[in-house]
C-alpha cells in the first residue's frame, strides 16, 4: 500500500493548518456594501443583507444610482463586482445577488446643497 501525501501550498503556507474560520454576518454585510460603493455610480446609502449557509452566501442589496447613469449597467457592473469583490474578501463563495435600484440620485444631491 502506498500513502499519497498532498504537497503544501508554497503560496500559502497557512493553507495546511487545522482550523476553521466564521466569517460573522454582519461582517460580510459591512464588506459588501463597502465593496458596492467602490461601483461607479453607486452612491452612498448600500444597504445589504446577508444570508450566509456554510461556505456560501447569497446578498440582497439596495441601493441608489447616480443619475444619468444606466441602472441596468451599473447595477450589473455592482453584482459582478460584489461577486469577485466580497469572495476575496471574505473567502465565501457568493451565489446570487439581488438587486434593489431605490433611487435616482441627481448631481446636485451628491454635491449638496447650495443656498
Amino acid at each position: 500500500m502506498t500513502a499519497v501525501t498532498a504537497a503544501a501550498d508554497p503560496v500559502d503556507p497557512a493553507a495546511d493548518l487545522p482550523g476553521v474560520t466564521v466569517v460573522a454576518d454582519r461582517v460580510v454585510r459591512k464588506i459588501a456594501a463597502r465593496a458596492a460603493r467602490e461601483v461607479e455610480g453607486v452612491e452612498p446609502g448600500v444597504d445589504v443583507a446577508v444570508r450566509v449557509l456554510g461556505d456560501r452566501a447569497t446578498l440582497d442589496v439596495r441601493l441608489a444610482v447616480g443619475y444619468p447613469r444606466p441602472v441596468g449597467r451599473t447595477s450589473d457592473s455592482c453584482r459582478a463586482h460584489l461577486i469577485r469583490r466580497t469572495g476575496e474578501l471574505t473567502g465565501l463563495t457568493v451565489d446570487r445577488v439581488d438587486i434593489v435600484v431605490n433611487r435616482l440620485v441627481r448631481p446636485a444631491e451628491t454635491a449638496g446643497r447650495v443656498r
